[in-house]
């Protein structure tokens, strides 16, 4: 298991959510690149040095400092579309090699490299600046019903990463809330929510919302 890339954002105009600026496309970099704890969500910091949100109310902060996504699932919206998907393209800061992002538990933790250490914290949810960038209409829902949505992380070790440096899983908590299952109690199957409360690593504003559901 390895990283093939790292990525930092270019921005760019957003006119799919009406606002300035987009940090979706991101391209991968050469040498290290530092990692650290961007605190909370509402100023535009994430996890990588050069690297930044733009939509504040939505994105960044410590529970979405770092974005993965698997390059097997990138190859398999290739087939699938009909073009090519480069490192990045998705919006991740990771792209990751035999890494299985889809089914890595809320609260398991990556060592990546000889210093960095991160947390899975929940699933990446698709949005209309997502839809824009792959210039696909009905994407949102073509991605929701795949339910391969990549992972979050938040920074637990700082540090420095950089291309092929390798993933080892350090920790796996003893529950079977996956992100990918996050996702799908979140988008198309919300009877799954109260399962979510078993991850205790879940983002707060999500264990609420499975808290709901459970007592509804």
């Amino acid at each position: 298991m390895k990283l093939l890339s790292v990525n930092i954002g270019r921005p760019r105009p957003n006119p799919w959510k009406g606002l300035r600026s987009t940090g979706i496309d991101k391209r991968p970099v050469d040498g290290p690149v530092a990692v650290t704890a961007p605190g909370p969500k509402g100023t535009g910091a994430v996890g990588l040095a050069g690297d930044r949100v733009h939509d504040v109310k939505h994105h960044g902060g410590s529970d979405q400092a770092v974005y993965a996504y698997a390059r097997e699932d990138l190859d398999g919206w290739e087939a699938e579309l009909g073009r090519s998907l480069p490192n990045g393209v998705f919006g991740e800061n990771l792209t990751t090699l035999g890494v299985d992002v889809n089914g890595a538990l809320i609260g398991e933790r990556w060592r990546i490299g000889p210093d960095v250490v991160l947390e899975v914290s929940c699933a990446r949810l698709p949005c209309a600046t997502f839809q824009g960038w792959l210039e696909r209409e009905g994407w949102i829902k073509r991605f929701t019903r795949a339910a391969r949505p990549g992972a979050y992380l938040r920074v637990i070790e700082p540090g420095e990463i950089r291309a092929a440096d390798p993933v080892v899983v350090v920790h796996r908590p003893g529950h079977d809330v996956t992100v990918a299952l996050v996702f799908r109690a979140m988008t198309l199957e919300p009877q799954l929510l109260p399962r979510l409360l078993a991850a205790d690593a879940l983002p707060e504003e999500d264990r609420e919302r499975a808290r709901r559901r459970a007592d509804a």
